[in-house]
């Protein structure tokens, strides 16, 4: 992607915060990162190169397009970030490979509740605060709140029957002076529970009832004349003044949801669906969908919705959507929110469409300006071959041995004045012995077009043969048997002075060599002649292999085929433990290479 392409979308991204993908040609993501302002962190991947370091140059270089998702704070966009990079795992970015999640703080459903760590949410009717990004962090939050309120940290069941019979004994930590003893009797349940109360307060970063609730302890023990415990309490107060609770609550309010927003235009429809687990956004994807006949949003999104969870395997038994939808699965609830957190989340799934077709919109201006440079390549390289047809469909060939040794051709195809890569194709040479140009050309053309003819595929407008008068007379009699010498315009290109011949005329046609048609030509011709030595080097090397396995005797090249398949070299074969070949080739064999290689 370069910088004039970004430039060109760059104004429709938003300032929110976000996450955003590079992706390459095949959809697949490279990277994902996050950001405060998405336009401002995706402008500092398009500076001037010379500041930026290697690995970022080669991301844009490798990437065609960029898609984000806007969330509703930073914290968000940290988690939906390493979602994708756990499910994706792109090249470009850092792996983690300890499968840990995220931190979470867990006021457990029980007696005298523990407040402890935790990374599993179990809904087990315990509370659970987070996520946290950093386990660090949690360990001094959880110091902090069992000094203030010394809770208990042992796994005892501390039913009131228990108590009662005295079953446990107050342990260390009552000495220590970090639990009051409930294990006893000690305190009370009216006691530790407005204790997890204010806990609780922290944790949501509801200070003002917490420091109330230690200023009464402050004077109380002041009364006492505990000014020590006072002063202590003071200086924990100061701490819980500089700290700013940001986690997220996780309640049973937003559990497992699905949220569904959907927006047409005159030909389409998106849908973005937003997976929420445990009240986290975990996953994002914008779905389109070309219209036909059915325009109701409310039909198009009951056809969505189906689709979509099946996609992302969710099993949330509610969805949120805008509007009545009926669903198949009839266990499903249906919530059309009309304010709340719920409501938060499908108006942000409703900005994700909104800033999505923005951007496409854009994107599809930017591509219709490159369409219109490539249609006017191929018009300038129409009217200098005088074809009576556009050249949208191009296709190279070129010949390719050395020293007469595994000779083979190589079809290169250009659609748009772009090469095709997947539509490339090399030959074997079959029916031509030796180093014979001509006939290896006329044999590939023959067979390329043979076939396109009996699958039912349509022509090209142009071929380009690479090499002179000889190399297009021999092109020119296949297409002559096949019978389509008229449907196509067919060239030969010599190297030396970039000349072009045309069947039957022995005056070349000399392009001008800033001419963008020329170039073109040329790219073809370099293509088909780097995806031909290619080839050739492979095949060379395998040959090579062969022969050192056919010099055995009773090896033959069907044998010697069958264990470079297995083995994939001949020192593999040599190291590889007898009974592996043997199952290959037969015992007696197996014996011949044994002997072979000992000698």
């Amino acid at each position: 992607m370069t910088k004039d392409d970004y430039k060109a979308i760059s104004e429709t991204i938003p300032f929110e915060p976000g996450v955003y993908r590079f992706l390459d040609a095949d959809n697949t993501i490279l990277y994902v990162g996050k950001a405060k302002s998405l336009r401002n962190r995706l402008n500092s991947y398009f500076v001037d190169k010379h500041h930026l370091p290697y690995k970022t140059v080669l991301l844009t270089r490798n990437s065609t397009h960029i898609e984000y998702t806007v969330v509703e704070s930073e914290h968000d966009a940290l988690l939906l970030e390493n979602s994708l990079i756990k499910k994706f795992q792109p090249k470009y970015n850092v792996m983690l490979k300890d499968g840990k999640s995220y931190s979470y703080i867990c006021i457990k459903n029980e007696p005298f509740p523990r407040v402890m760590f935790t990374r599993q949410l179990i809904r087990d009717g315990s509370t659970y605060f987070g996520p946290y990004t950093s386990k660090y962090r949690v360990k001094i939050l959880l110091d902090i709140i069992n000094d203030i309120f010394q809770l208990r940290t042992c796994n005892l069941n501390l039913s009131p029957e228990n108590i009662k019979k005295g079953k446990y004994k107050v342990c260390l930590e009552y000495h220590l002076k970090n639990c009051l003893g409930p294990c006893e009797g000690l305190e009370s349940v009216e006691y530790y529970d407005a204790k997890i109360e204010q806990v609780k307060n922290v944790l949501r970063g509801h200070l003002s009832p917490v420091k109330k609730f230690i200023v009464e302890k402050m004077h109380e023990h002041a009364e006492k004349l505990e000014f020590e415990q006072a002063q202590l309490l003071k200086e924990k107060l100061k701490a819980f003044e500089d700290y700013r609770a940001t986690s997220t609550v996780m309640s049973n309010t937003i559990g497992d949801v699905d949220v569904f927003a959907i927006k047409k235009d005159e030909s389409m429809a998106y849908v973005n669906y937003l997976k929420v687990s445990n009240g986290t956004l975990v996953n994002t994807d914008i779905t389109e969908l070309k219209m036909n006949l059915d325009d109701d949003e409310e039909d198009l999104l009951a056809y969505a919705i189906p689709a979509i969870r099946e996609k992302f395997e969710s099993e949330a038994s509610e969805v949120v959507v805008p509007m009545d939808v009926v669903m198949a699965d009839t266990l499903v609830k249906v919530t059309i929110p009309q304010r709340g957190d719920k409501k938060k989340l499908l108006d942000l799934a409703q900005n994700n469409i909104d800033y999505y077709i923005r951007q496409k919109r854009r994107d599809d201006i930017s591509h219709a300006k490159k369409v219109s440079s490539a249609e006017r390549i191929l018009t300038t390289l129409k009217n200098d071959l005088h074809m009576d047809v556009m050249p949208f469909h191009i296709e190279c060939f070129d010949n390719s041995n050395i020293q007469g040794t595994n000779p083979v051709s190589s079809c290169v195809v250009f659609k748009n004045a772009r090469p095709s890569n997947k539509d490339y194709r090399h030959f074997n040479i079959r029916s031509v012995t030796g180093p014979n140009d001509f006939a290896s050309m006329e044999e590939v053309v023959y067979r390329r077009y043979k076939r396109m003819l009996d699958e039912g595929h349509p022509l090209p407008q142009l071929i380009v043969i690479d090499g002179g008068k000889g190399q297009l007379s021999s092109a020119v009699k296949s297409l002559e048997a096949l019978g389509i010498l008229d449907q196509v315009t067919v060239i030969g290109i010599a190297k030396r002075l970039e000349e072009i011949f045309f069947p039957g005329d022995s005056i070349p046609l000399y392009i001008n060599k800033k001419s963008e048609s020329l170039k073109l030509i040329q790219h073809a011709r370099n293509e088909a002649h780097r995806f031909g030595i290619s080839f050739h080097r492979n095949q060379r090397s395998k040959h090579f292999l062969e022969t050192q396995l056919m010099n055995i005797p009773g090896i033959g090249k069907i044998t010697a085929e069958k264990l470079l398949k297995k083995f994939g070299s001949v020192a593999r074969i040599k190291e590889a433990d007898p009974k592996e070949v043997e199952a290959i080739v037969g015992k007696s064999t197996t014996s011949k290479i044994l002997d072979y290689f000992q000698e």
